[in-house]
């Protein structure tokens, strides 16, 4: 049997040493760093999801608090709160867990958290910023993607990268990043036509297409790195949106659904909240 191992991407080594340095960080500096996510409703993924976040805040030494508010909690009560804790010195961060009933208008909900705690970023002031090229606070999946490039110094400078995705959450973001890295960027979306041909081209592979083990090894150039940023359950398996006994043959380095980009997305929300934290300093001596 041939050993693949050395093409995995190891996403959780990484976020370990990450989360250890954002705790020595925290204890050094001796800040006091507080998370509040509101959930509407009982999605047991998003329940997966919140106690994932709310364990690595404990590792790292960062209080949290969960707000659970009823599935059918008015867009005006939700406001509210947001309100209350946008107001509260205390709070560094919030963050309302997605997806959110039909009534809420997710877009007003970003919007309505001040910038300086939308550690989300999904404010159109951190979406302004960072098209820009200012500081501000980055969605958190596509900073992974990103960083894990770079810490296994796979080159991205002059790169063909081609993004599966076109979301504010992934696509977009992570669009601007790698153009801030200098790579030539092609999105694709549920529109696109002759996507096979397209994503053939990539250097750099980045899948969010929502659809479980979509891309085969035909979707794939020989040596390409693949970031599967996908979550989908077959037969009651957490899998990406890379067939990924299909591809690794062909491909030079692959993420795991799970322990992959997922791991990273909940490191960059700590790192996020530390951020808030010197971001709500700077607002408020300007």
């Amino acid at each position: 049997m041939v050993d693949y191992s050395h093409k995995i991407i190891n996403c959780k080594e990484y976020r370990d040493i990450k989360e250890v340095g954002i705790a020595k960080y925290i204890l050094e500096n001796s800040l006091k760093l507080k998370l509040v996510i509101i959930q509407l409703g009982d999605d047991p993924a998003s329940n997966t999801y919140i106690n994932n976040k709310l364990k690595a805040c404990e590792r790292c030494k960062i209080e949290s608090e969960l707000i659970k508010l009823d599935v059918n909690t008015s867009q005006e009560d939700l406001l509210k709160i947001i309100d209350r804790l946008n107001d509260s010195e205390n709070v560094t961060g919030i963050l309302v867990q997605s997806p959110l009933p039909p009534h809420i208008d997710s877009k007003v909900v970003a919007n309505a958290i001040v910038y300086t705690k939308d550690v989300d970023g999904f404010s159109i002031i951190n979406k302004g910023k960072l098209y820009s090229n200012e500081d501000c606070l980055v969605p958190c999946t596509a900073q992974g993607v990103i960083e894990i490039l770079k810490y296994n110094n796979i080159e991205i400078e002059g790169k063909n990268v081609v993004i599966i995705n076109r979301s504010d959450l992934i696509g977009k973001p992570l669009t601007h990043l790698f153009l801030q890295n200098n790579a030539t960027v092609t999105v694709c979306h549920s529109y696109t036509q002759n996507l096979s041909e397209i994503s053939s081209q990539a250097d750099i592979l980045v899948v969010g297409v929502g659809k479980a083990k979509f891309i085969t090894k035909d979707f794939v150039k020989k040596g390409a790195i693949i970031l599967d940023v996908g979550i989908n359950f077959l037969d009651d398996k957490l899998c990406g949106d890379v067939d990924f006994f299909d591809c690794i043959e062909k491909c030079s380095k692959i993420t795991t659904v799970p322990g992959g980009v997922g791991l990273l997305t909940v490191t960059n929300l700590l790192t996020n909240v530390v951020k808030a934290f010197h971001l709500k300093n700077i607002h408020n001596n300007q």
